[in-house]
Order: structure tokens, then C-alpha cells, then sequence
């Protein structure tokens, strides 16, 4: 039964092909959240002729959210025969900003060696077409099912995902007993499962100054020079203390096992003009914007305090020296067990397709396991999906086609597990050896 569900899904690929090409085509950049409500109503226009039950949920007041640009996600759900677990595959229906560098058009699905080009081809609406024929073949083949089987597209993942699965999961989406377990098609490489991520802490820093003519500075007071301040103590003390650190974590790639600080964007003094030509001033005020990545060893009241140990240093040693810091997204790192349900009906499927065992991994960055776990508290949740994670948010960003087809057989076989052979969960635990 299990090879006539992936000869099944391999008789779909031309439509496969077809729905991820149909999906990059909606130019869902977020920000600012274009397209968003098109793209959902043509996932729902889609499962509601395959008899799933449709409905829109608008992340109303989430960042972001206006009339303009809805936040609309987009819950299918297909009841089988009888009572049984849910299983629910969630995608992010968002991309990020184009960019520069590309050689095709990025939202044509361009097909070229074995691959479909275009923004979100990765990362994730392969994954997303995927889990639909995963999904819809599952029903075609055993329609006798106990259970349900349910499909999102969800909004603004790539920004925190505050107005789609946050917003969802306060209100029960993804909680029991309407959900048992969630696989998230992010592109985590088709023979490896994702557990979950390392922490995050999004903050902003404001330095303050005293604004003078550019002619004269020594009137004024430099917001830049005390931001560059900053800077130098982070150069000379902070990242060396954070490149010594490592995790215990599978996390890929093997440079994202240590501690990790980027500077996301830098703000300071007066805009120049639509002529580009500056305003002589000097600068009263400069904000940056962190982003530090941390390890399931790192206490998040460490983390934080190792930035405000460096600012009321600078306080107390440098002239004038004013601050102010701001939270902006803060989020704990994430790992579920291996042996748990999904990860083993995954694990089980890659086994099966690609005649090898999985790989347990963590990813670098957060996606929107972190609401399922923080606000659904089911932990039943993992990645998995096509694509290489690092072809996410890059020009000429694709997905490979027998990637596609062989993530959509293994997410068959894991939903086939978990709803028509829940009996041979024990039977599907690997080793305890952690590939990495």
C-alpha cells in the first residue's frame, strides 16, 4: 500500500510542476503583504473542489495589517471516515523582497535543468504544492481514512509570522484536539528532519546626540560617533566571546552551532535630499538594529545582558553617552524530540524513498514552529519539506524538481503512517545516533 501511494504521487507530476509554478506567480512580498488574499483564495479555490472544508481568517490588528494589506490566511480541512488524529501541513504563503541579480523573471516559475526558478520557489511554495499532492493523494488512494488532514497557507512568516500562525495559534488552530501534528514544509534538504531552531532576540538601539551646524561640530554632539562607539565594543569584545561558543544542537550549517550576532540596518542623522546632497547638520540621533541568534545553552537574560553591559559601560566611561534600548521579537529555541510521532513518520517516509536514514537537524533561523509550540503548546511539530535552505532569499532562487516529488512522497507516507498505520509508530524509531 505504501508503494502504491508514491506510484501514485509520481503519476502527478506534471501537476506537481504545474500548482508550484501557479503559486510563484502570486508576488506575496512581504513587506509589504502583496497578493496575499489571491494567493489564499486560490489554494482554497483548489481543496474545496477536492472536498476539504475552506476557510479565511484575517489576522486583524497584526503588524502590518490595513485594508491595503490584509493579513489573510487561508485553513483547509478534510474530515475521513471516522474519528483519529489530525495531521496539519503548514506553509507560509510570503516571500521576501526580490532583489538584485536575478537571470529570470522571478515570478514565471521559470523550468530550467531539472529546476523551477522564481522568489518563493525554496522558500516555500514548493513545499507548499508538495504537501497539496501529498495530501490530495493520500485521499485519492485510501479514502477510508480515520481522522482529518488539514492544509494552511499562513501570512508574514518572514517577519515574525505575528498576523498568521501567531495569530492562529492564540485562537486554537493549532491546539488539540483540532490538531495532533504539524509538518511545516520549510527547505530543509528532503533527507533531513528539522526539530526545531535556535533562539532569537530582534532589538533596536538608539543612540542620542545634539544636533549643530556640520561646519561647527564641536557645538553639537555626534549620535553616530557614540553608535560607532558601540560598534568598536562589539567588534573588539562581543563576537569573539560568541564565535567560542557552541551547541550541543544539530543545527545546520555547521557555522550557525556557535552564537551569532548580525547588524540588520544602521540609521543615522538627517535624510538627504531628492537631490541627494546632505543636510549640513550633525547627527542628534542613530538607531541599529540587532539581530542576535542564540543557543538552547544560552539563557535569554545572559544574552540581553551582555548588550546592556556594553551600553552602561559606554554610559559610565564615554562623555554624554545617552541610550535607549527596545525590544523587538524575542523567541526561545525550539527542539522537538526525535522520537516523537511526526518526526518518526518522517523519518519512516525518507527511509522508504530515499533508502537512507534521516538526518535530525535544527535550523539557524526561526520559522513558525515557535507559535505552534509557545501559543498551540503542541509539540508535535517539525520541519520538513524540498529545497536547499541555502538557496533561500538568494537571486535565482529555485527547487528541484525530483526534490519536489520525492518531499511529496515522504510527507505522504508520514501522513499515511499516522493515519492509516498509527500501530507501526513503534516500529519506525531509528537509532539514537544524531546525524549532523
Amino acid at each position: 500500500m505504501r508503494r502504491e501511494l508514491t506510484q501514485c504521487v509520481e503519476r502527478k507530476v506534471d501537476e506537481l510542476v504545474s500548482l508550484t509554478q501557479d503559486l510563484i506567480a502570486f508576488p506575496t512580498i512581504n513587506p509589504p503583504g502583496e497578493a496575499y488574499r489571491p494567493c489564499a483564495e486560490f489554494i482554497g479555490r483548489r481543496l474545496k473542489k477536492r472536498g476539504f472544508s475552506v476557510e479565511y481568517i484575517r489576522g486583524e490588528s497584526a503588524p502590518g495589517d490595513t485594508d491595503r494589506y490584509p493579513r489573510i490566511n487561508v485553513v483547509c480541512r478534510y474530515e475521513g471516515r471516522g474519528p483519529g488524529p489530525c495531521i496539519h501541513f503548514n506553509s507560509h504563503i510570503d516571500v521576501v523582497e526580490v532583489g538584485y541579480g536575478w537571470s529570470v523573471d522571478p515570478f514565471a516559475g521559470v523550468i530550467k535543468d531539472g529546476k523551477i526558478f522564481g522568489r518563493g520557489a525554496c522558500d516555500m511554495k514548493g513545499g507548499l504544492a508538495a504537501s497539496i499532492i501529498a495530501a490530495e493523494t493520500l485521499i485519492e488512494c485510501f479514502p477510508e481514512f480515520c481522522g482529518a488532514i488539514e492544509i494552511s497557507g499562513t501570512v508574514d512568516e518572514e517577519s515574525g509570522g505575528l498576523g498568521g500562525v501567531a495569530y492562529l495559534a492564540k485562537r486554537g488552530y493549532f491546539s488539540k484536539p483540532k490538531v495532533d501534528h504539524v509538518i511545516i514544509p520549510e527547505p530543509l534538504h528532503k533527507d533531513q528532519v528539522c526539530l526545531g531552531h535556535r533562539g532569537v532576540w530582534w532589538s533596536e538601539i538608539e543612540t542620542r546626540g545634539s544636533i549643530a551646524h556640520g561646519s561647527m561640530p564641536f557645538l553639537g554632539d555626534s549620535a553616530i560617533r557614540h553608535m560607532g562607539a558601540f560598534l568598536s565594543a562589539l567588534e573588539d569584545d562581543l563576537y569573539p566571546a560568541l564565535g567560542n561558543r557552541h551547541t550541543q544542537m544539530p543545527v545546520i550549517p555547521p557555522g550557525a552551532r556557535s552564537s551569532t550576532l548580525n547588524i540588520n540596518s544602521l540609521h543615522g542623522g538627517q535624510d538627504e535630499g531628492h537631490d541627494g546632497l546632505p543636510s549640513p547638520c550633525v547627527a542628534d540621533s542613530c538607531r541599529i538594529i540587532l539581530d542576535r541568534r542564540f543557543l538552547i545553552e544560552e539563557p535569554l537574560d545572559k544574552v540581553k545582558g551582555e548588550i546592556v553591559e556594553i551600553l552602561e559601560n559606554l554610559r559610565k566611561t564615554r562623555p554624554n553617552f545617552k541610550y535607549e534600548l527596545k525590544d523587538l521579537l524575542e523567541v526561545l529555541p525550539v527542539m522537538t524530540d526525535k522520537n516523537s510521532p511526526v518526526a518518526q513518520a518522517v523519518a519512516g517516509g525518507i527511509r522508504d524513498v530515499l533508502q537512507k536514514d534521516a538526518a535530525y537537524v535544527v535550523s539557524p533561523g526561526t520559522y513558525d514552529q515557535k507559535h505552534i509550540t509557545r501559543l498551540g503548546h503542541l509539540h508535535d511539530c517539525i520541519a520538513y519539506g524540498p529545497g536547499k535552505l541555502e538557496m533561500a532569499h538568494r537571486p535565482d532562487e529555485f527547487v528541484g524538481i525530483e526534490d519536489l516529488v520525492d518531499s511529496a512522497k515522504v510527507m505522504a507516507l508520514a501522513a499515511y503512517s499516522l493515519l492509516c498505520e498509527p500501530e507501526a509508530q513503534p516500529l519506525r524509531k531509528q537509532s539514537d545516533h544524531v546525524h549532523s
